[in-house]
């Protein structure tokens, strides 16, 4: 039987690269990540040719760099906070020059920054440009637990009527009010928190009985399945993987530049 996620896509961009299928983008992008942080904490130079991946997917896509960034800087303070204290237990001099100096610490502090935001620019990429069901289907295939593949599609399902259910709380909360007090008062909060808590298992259990009645067994049933072509989503993957291994290994800035600085 055939098989197909019951759920809208996420996405509605007429790309050559939305028919894509979904494993081929998986591996390119966990090879992506792999290679950023497969990087030495004092490089940064080597780590810019990798930057081509995300610019290039982003503008076949038309991903308005807007957006980008505004998803990606949800993840900001997490990456500043591991890097923070590196200036502060590596102080070693490791750039002299008439003007300024650069500790180690400073150096990687940057580098950690910038493969931070490499790798969570890609997956935030992935999922900007990919139907969530289409990947979650993906996985599926590439033999990830059928369980946890199920928990992430719920959770993005319904990761939405949570929020409307907040948003309706909160938009009572302003009507009782009268206007007084548009700021809900943390007393306020922790109770509508812990209603919207008791909503959420209410709401869920009435969900679960309704799909054990119409037979549901833990396997989301799919209307049509994936197709990996070689021609297509081999020659996308191996594309990226053989660019992703020649940055890795071969020092491209200094290849390309160094003559400017006399190397």
């Amino acid at each position: 039987m055939s098989r197909d996620y019951p759920f809208p896509d996420s996405t509605s961009g007429s790309s050559r690269l939305d028919r894509l299928d979904p494993r081929a983008k998986w591996v390119v992008t966990f090879a992506f990540v792999l290679t950023v942080t497969s990087f030495g904490k004092y490089e940064i130079s080597r780590l810019t040719p990798l930057v081509l991946y995300p610019v290039v997917i982003g503008a076949v896509y038309g991903v308005s760099l807007k957006a980008l960034f505004r998803k990606t800087l949800f993840a900001l303070p997490f990456v500043l906070l591991v890097g923070l204290f590196n200036p502060l237990f590596d102080r070693q001099i490791l750039v002299q020059t008439e003007w300024f100096s650069l500790s180690g610490g400073w150096i990687s502090f940057f580098s950690i920054t910038l493969r931070s935001l490499l790798a969570v620019t890609s997956a935030v990429l992935l999922v900007m440009t990919s139907p969530f069901e289409k990947l979650c289907l993906g996985l599926e295939k590439m033999k990830v637990p059928r369980v946890l593949v199920t928990q992430l599609l719920f959770l993005h399902r319904y990761l939405f009527l949570l929020k409307s259910e907040a948003g309706r709380m909160v938009r009572a909360h302003q009507l009782r009010s009268r206007g007084n007090r548009p700021k809900i008062a943390l007393s306020s909060a922790v109770s509508m928190i812990g209603l919207l808590l008791l909503r959420t298992l209410d709401r869920a259990t009435r969900i679960h009985r309704a799909m054990l009645v119409r037979g549901f067994d833990g396997e989301v049933r799919l209307l049509s399945s994936l197709r990996f072509s070689w021609l297509k989503d081999g020659l996308f993957t191996l594309s990226w993987i053989s660019y992703f291994l020649l940055v890795r290994f071969q020092n491209l800035p200094d290849r390309l530049f160094g003559w400017m600085v006399g190397q």
